[in-house]
């Protein structure tokens, strides 16, 4: 069994594993596991043993650069790698190969991380799951005829099946915690600003988050830990102290204030039984922890849906224009069909969009004064088939995680249980801006006190 990342360090410590065994492993789990799954465009062997072998030395002389030092890792294949092929998921850039690391990719290599390889996506973090690109979407371990959910599809899968320990997402309108909702693994989106999206490809640039996906609370806060940071590289980047984001771990729940947007998940869009009920017994566990339960209005799901959709429409056509006008053909059909609805997008109503997101955003602001933590699904329920995954995902039936894009508030998403078809539901949790470490803490006692993240998939087919 692949450990965790906070495992696998205290093995390091205690000389019980070595980076070179834990980087073959995974290798080997990769090789006998992948094919039915499709996490990984590109796998880095050799790359992958040579940092394994140089972490391995600096734990035998004493000079291991911390807790992520000798940890595999896998990057989303929109994170520009220096000398390895970063393609989007995309023919349009199949044979690009960057000259420079993006700013969190080289902040996991110098804190010791060893690489595997490049992750699957959705094709430029949008248009999946699709079967007309050069390579196919990724599967859910839970079963593979099911969807991993998007657009880090390849790091949610690739982590439930026990491939990798941790890895990169991004998300402009839930892209790390919908896969992390939908394989049953931990996802964060943190706050806007707070890691750094130089050298990541963009999909709509005031909306874009970049983050880590794990199996736990702890592995998230340690990945997120060394990619958090400013980088004048990124306008938005925050210019603030980076936080000890695990000083509150095993802090328990005790005092804190939780606020629950029920008509998000009674009335606004319908959830499976399975997914209320995580969601009630998530609230059970809260209170048995000691921390506060009330309930909290927004406006309608449907408002900060129809906000964030016009603007990730028209800010991705932005960026894609050129290649549309000119090179239409190349793209997969699912992704040219939703740039094309952002063409048609004026200004007049991107303007109006950015105006009522403000509005929203000071709506959150004003219903968190006296809370600390928002509790919403994330989910409806359990992963659709992939052949039945919607065309129109964000128009056909609203998600649950767009209000924390148009907000920039972070959110992380982590499993709530099963549904009836074995697959994982999810609940997600959201925090005041910067206060992740407090995200931390509740997430990580809600994971203490149940025994959810102790069951991993057994990889089969309906």
């Amino acid at each position: 069994m692949i450990p965790t990342i906070a495992e696998a360090a205290r093995q390091f410590e205690t000389r019980a594993l070595s980076p070179v065994e834990l980087t073959k492993a995974c290798l080997a789990r990769i090789e006998a596991c992948d094919g039915a799954i499709n996490a990984f465009l590109l796998r880095t062997e050799e790359r992958a043993l040579a940092d394994a072998k140089a972490a391995e030395q600096r734990m035998m002389s004493g000079a291991r650069r911390g807790k992520l030092d000798g940890i595999p890792i896998a990057h989303k294949d929109i994170y520009n790698t220096a000398g390895i092929r970063t393609t989007a998921h995309s023919r349009l850039l199949a044979d690009n190969v960057p000259t420079q690391d993006a700013t969190t990719v080289r902040k996991l290599a110098e804190a010791g991380t060893v690489m595997l390889g490049k992750l699957a996506t959705h094709e430029f973090a949008w248009g999946g799951p699709s079967f007309d690109l050069p390579w196919p979407p990724a599967r859910n371990p839970w079963n593979t005829d099911h969807f991993t959910g998007g657009s880090s599809s390849g790091t949610g899968a690739a982590l439930a099946a026990g491939m990798i320990l941790g890895g990169t997402g991004t998300d402009t309108a839930g892209s790390i915690r919908n896969p992390a909702g939908l394989c049953g693994v931990v996802g964060i989106k943190p706050t806007y600003g707070l890691c750094s999206r130089g050298g990541i490809l963009p999909l709509a640039h005031t909306l874009d988050h970049a983050g880590p996906l794990a199996w736990t609370v702890e592995d998230c806060a340690l990945l997120l830990q060394a990619m958090a940071g400013y980088d004048q590289a990124d306008p938005a980047s925050a210019n603030r102290k980076v936080p000890d984001f695990s000083a509150k771990l095993g802090a328990g729940a005790q005092g804190l204030r939780v606020g629950v947007v029920r008509h998000f998940h009674e009335r606004d869009v319908a959830v499976s039984d399975a997914t209320t009920r995580g969601i009630e017994e998530t609230l059970g566990l809260l209170q048995g922890l000691g921390a506060t339960i009330r309930d909290v209005t927004l406006s309608p799901l449907a408002d900060y849906n129809a906000c964030g959709y016009v603007i990730m429409s028209a800010e991705a056509f932005a960026i894609h224009q050129r290649w549309m006008l000119t090179v239409p053909g190349q793209y997969g059909a699912l992704l040219r069909d939703r740039l094309a609805l952002g063409g048609l997008i004026g200004g007049a109503d991107y303007v109006q969009a950015q105006r009522r997101r403000r509005e929203l955003a000071a709506e959150m602001k004003a219903a968190m004064e006296e809370i600390d933590i928002l509790l919403c699904a994330c989910q409806p329920g359990e992963a659709a088939r992939i052949d039945a995954a919607p065309k129109w995902s964000g128009l056909e039936t609203e998600g649950f995680t767009l209000p924390f894009n148009v907000s920039g508030y972070p959110a992380i998403s982590m499993r709530a249980g099963f549904g009836t078809g074995g697959l994982p539901v999810s609940v997600q949790l959201a925090a005041k801006p910067f206060d992740e470490a407090t995200l931390f803490q509740i997430a990580h006692a809600l994971e203490q006190a149940s025994d959810w993240h102790n069951r991993r998939p057994s990889m089969r087919r309906a």
